[in-house]
């Protein structure tokens, strides 16, 4: 369990806190001003947190000596391609020892719905007639809006 705790109110039970650690293997996040800052936990796990570090520093410096010369976007391909083919290896590994569950079944493509007769898909020839319509319509419509322009373009005189 995770107990979060002021920094004020940790400083003022620090023994208290020492034994939540300690004998309920429980942390205990410390904030201040409402944010995390730090945080208190077993000796143990603070050893494996820093085994891992190390492991992991080690394995970054192997593969920066590994891919030394390689331009990054080569070496992230290959790394990225080696990391699917092995999650693709240990997951089926896995799934056969009966660690992972089986994949789901991909679902059938859905069969086309058929046309009913009372609708039917307009012909080339209806949509070439909508499509000249429109292009009336928008003829006559910057006409209009050109006479319209034009009368206000020449001045009036008022009475």
């Amino acid at each position: 369990m995770i107990t979060e705790t002021s920094a004020v109110a940790f400083r003022q039970n620090l023994g208290e806190m020492l034994n939540l650690v300690q004998y309920r293997n429980d942390s205990v996040l410390i904030k201040k001003d409402g944010k995390p800052v730090a945080a208190l936990i077993d000796a143990q796990l603070f050893q494996r947190i820093r085994q891992m570090q190390d492991r992991f520093d080690a394995l970054c410096k192997s593969l920066a000596s590994t891919y030394d010369g390689v331009p990054e976007d080569v070496a992230m391909a290959e790394i990225e391609q080696a990391t699917r083919l092995a999650r693709r290896e240990t997951g089926a590994a896995w799934r056969a020892d009966g660690r992972l569950p089986p994949l789901p079944l991909p679902l059938p493509l859905p069969l086309p719905l058929p046309a009913k007769a009372s609708a039917k898909a307009p012909t080339q020839s209806a949509a070439k007639a909508k499509t000249k319509s429109k292009s009336k319509s928008k003829s006559k419509s910057k006409s209009t809006a050109t006479a319209t322009a034009k009368s206000m373009a020449t001045p009036q005189t008022r009475r």
